[in-house]
């Protein structure tokens, strides 16, 4: 298993990109991406630093592994 990294919420949005999820909007400082054919919207924040926590239930909703996410960073 991969190790989870520590990122930025940015680093995450651009990992989703390249994963196939689209940012769609942004509110507050959340960027809120979605992605044809999945009925979940994903909520990152950009904070300076990600819970990794947090990171790894967005990896989760995302149905990724995260081996997978960190192939995307």
């Amino acid at each position: 298993m991969a190790k989870l990294p520590v990122i930025s919420g940015l680093k995450a949005v651009k990992a989703f990109s390249k994963a196939g999820w689209v940012a769609s909007r942004q509110t507050s400082n959340h960027a809120i991406m979605e992605k044809v054919g999945y009925t979940v919207t994903l909520s990152v924040p950009k904070h300076k630093v990600l819970k990794r926590g947090t990171l790894r239930n967005l990896i989760k909703d995302a149905e990724l592994t995260v081996e997978e996410f960190v192939k995307w960073l």
